[in-house]
């Protein structure tokens, strides 16, 4: 009878049923599809979608019925939402890292040999640094990695060169190479 329990589990099975579907190739309704669709033209997730097109159904019911009913629903549904982009997406969150380092080939070892990852070298050229205005040539090494490695690859260049230069960005698509076809690629 706790209404709060009811909103937090419910959206939390809702969510997985809608995201075991998405992932199987079906939907439930139109929303689902309607959030497809829209995630692949925009950054939303398909979760997000489903909960701002069911944010707007449930305020349009909270104005012709009980407003409290309404916002249990809006809590069930950003549960499930999140949900959703979890069991779509899965646990393996990309992060891409670009590192600047003058030991670029001991950190490029090291990512392939320790981390069983690949890498893309680019040539780049230094600009202003700690060091002063020096310009030189230097290989900026990208890679892609799981949410879960960032941490062994941020120890192994430490190690290495405790002043390299690293940017991460999370990575919402990714085709070819080295890693797995996400789901929803077609």
């Amino acid at each position: 009878s706790d209404k709060l329990l009811i909103a937090f589990f419910g959206g939390f099975f809702l969510g997985a049923g809608i995201g075991l579907s998405i992932r199987g190739g079906s939907v439930l309704d139109g929303t689902e599809i309607l959030a497809i669709y829209s995630s692949r033209k925009t950054t939303l997730t398909v979760g997000d979608i489903i909960l701002v097109l069911n944010i707007i159904i449930f305020s349009a019911a909270a104005y012709l019925m009980h407003i409290e009913t309404a916002l249990y629903a809006i809590l069930t549904y950003l549960v499930a939402s999140k949900t959703v982009d979890f069991v779509v997406h899965g646990i393996e969150e990309y992060t891409s890292v670009m590192i600047v380092s003058e030991k670029s080939n001991e950190i490029k070892d090291a990512i392939i040999n320790k981390m069983g990852r690949g890498v893309t070298v680019l040539k780049g050229k230094s600009g202003f640094g700690k060091k002063g205005h020096r310009t030189f040539d230097v290989d900026v090494i990208f890679s892609v990695i799981t949410r879960l490695e960032l941490q062994k690859l941020k120890t192994e260049i430490a190690k290495i060169d405790p002043e390299a230069f690293v940017v991460e960005n999370s990575v919402n698509d990714i085709k070819g190479g080295m890693i797995k076809k996400r789901p929803l690629e077609e």
